[in-house]
């Protein structure tokens, strides 16, 4: 396994964290442009799958069926973290979703972000599996399986037809054999992949770019989808969070994953990218991207502008003292201008 310095924290003069790992970008040939570390390297998407395991609820009419507005339907894709207007939704799915909340396999949580987790259980109020960041997919998944004839039993196994469908897609999206993915569980309960990074970026290429896609279902399915994830950007994520960040910008899909995941693709360029960061770190995925836009010369500067302020290149420490500095070390291995 080959991989490289990304990013590098320095406090005082000396050298405090290295954050290691590997990054692909592909073009619309499926030919990498550019690369730091094994392109090859298999990866799990973890949550970065969410939006290949929504198509299914976007191939068929469930959206116009139960009436969900475009805020409820994006949560399909999303790793809500607990925001007011996110609760407000998945309440409103559940009213009027053929589900209960008893169904979802995810376990009970609290939200991910600190304010709302924190009001919480300043108040007394339990965990509930709605307040799992992976439980609108949970929704999606039995309500697929009601509008197809599944059964809802063990709709989270790896070999419920269900998940047979969303490897199939999977495995049309990347290029990658059935036989070839390989499959563990997530933190939800839920299968999750691992293919070659790379391929990670075709997919994300294909998401930016459905005409790339042959099967004219799938291409209007992920048409549909990721226009209501730039109509409601703040769903997928939240306010503040990188992917939130980076799908204000509608040319661009993007969708991040635990253990340091990362895969955008851009339209109008034609591109897809994967990236692993090696010791889990999400925290650095802003200074990432940005290097990468950055480093292709990508036109929207604001969008640079707004990672940027979500990890800035000083760190400063409680009391706002400038006491650090953030460097991005990595440098494409090979760069063709896109």
């Amino acid at each position: 396994m080959k991989y490289a310095a990304l990013v590098e924290e320095v406090r005082g003069g000396i050298v405090e964290n290295i954050h290691f790992g590997m990054i692909c970008g592909v073009d619309d040939q499926y030919k990498t442009f550019y690369q730091v570390g094994d392109d090859e390297h298999y990866t799990y998407f973890r949550s970065a799958s969410k939006p290949i395991q929504a198509l299914p609820v976007f191939l068929t009419d469930i959206i116009g069926k139960y009436g969900l507005t475009e805020e409820e339907a994006a949560l399909f894709t999303a790793s809500h973290r607990g925001e007011t207007y996110h609760i407000k939704a998945l309440e409103s799915m559940l009213r009027k979703l053929p589900v209960k909340e008893e169904e979802l396999y995810c376990p009970p949580s609290y939200p991910l972000n600190i304010q709302p987790r924190e009001e919480m259980i300043r108040k007394g109020i339990q965990k509930r599996k709605l307040y799992h960041n992976c439980s609108a997919k949970h929704m999606g998944f039995i309500t697929v399986c009601r509008e197809w004839g599944y059964p809802v039993e063990g709709y989270w196994k790896e070999d419920h037809p269900l998940q047979k469908q969303i490897i199939d897609i999977l495995s049309n999206l990347s290029g990658v054999p059935i036989s070839a993915i390989h499959i563990g569980i997530d933190g939800c309960g839920a299968p999750v992949f691992a293919i070659p990074l790379k391929r990670m970026s075709e997919v994300y290429l294909k998401l930016a770019c459905p005409d790339l896609i042959q099967d004219p279902q799938l291409q209007l399915a992920v048409n549909k989808m990721t226009a209501i994830m730039n109509n409601q950007f703040n769903m997928i994520a939240s306010h503040q969070f990188i992917c939130s960040s980076l799908l204000e910008d509608r040319n661009i899909v993007a969708k991040g994953g635990a253990q340091g995941v990362y895969c955008f693709g851009l339209k109008n360029e034609r591109v897809g990218f994967a990236l692993k960061v090696l010791n889990g770190s999400e925290e650095v995925w802003p200074n990432i991207v940005a290097s990468i836009l950055e480093q292709i010369s990508y036109s929207n500067h604001e969008t640079i502008k707004r990672l940027r302020s979500l990890r800035p290149s000083v760190i400063r420490n409680d009391a706002g003292m400038e006491v650090g500095s953030i460097h991005e070390k990595f440098q494409s291995e090979r760069l063709a201008s896109k």
